[in-house]
């Protein structure tokens, strides 16, 4: 039986391999920055045809802080989307759920 290599990555790697993905589907992932507001997602992504996420990016095995559970929550009760990544194989998943997602 044949090994099959695991590559851990960084929480920056990670996200730079997101950024990378969503470029490549013709879309923009930008660095989401609220000053003054802590815990809001890590990206916002944009997709052709007015598709919108979020996507707070953690390095694999990490889980959400309270404070960004909490605006995930504010972020969803609005009706966005939000997405906390934290695997390589989940990038794919992430981007076809914003980029299907509906713009009403």
């Amino acid at each position: 039986m044949e090994e099959i290599e695991v590559i851990e990555v960084t929480e920056k790697e990670l996200e730079l391999m997101l950024v990378k993905e969503v470029k490549r589907r013709g879309g923009r992932a930008y660095k989401f920055i609220s000053p003054g507001l802590n815990g809001v997602p890590d990206r916002l992504v944009l997709m052709p045809g007015g598709k919108m996420g979020f996507v707070e990016v953690k390095a694999p095995g990490k889980k959400m802080r309270p404070n960004q559970i909490k605006r995930k929550g504010e972020l969803e009760g609005l009706g966005f989307l939000v997405y906390c990544l934290d695997n390589p194989a989940d990038i794919g998943g992430v981007v076809d759920g914003i980029a299907g997602s509906s713009t009403t």
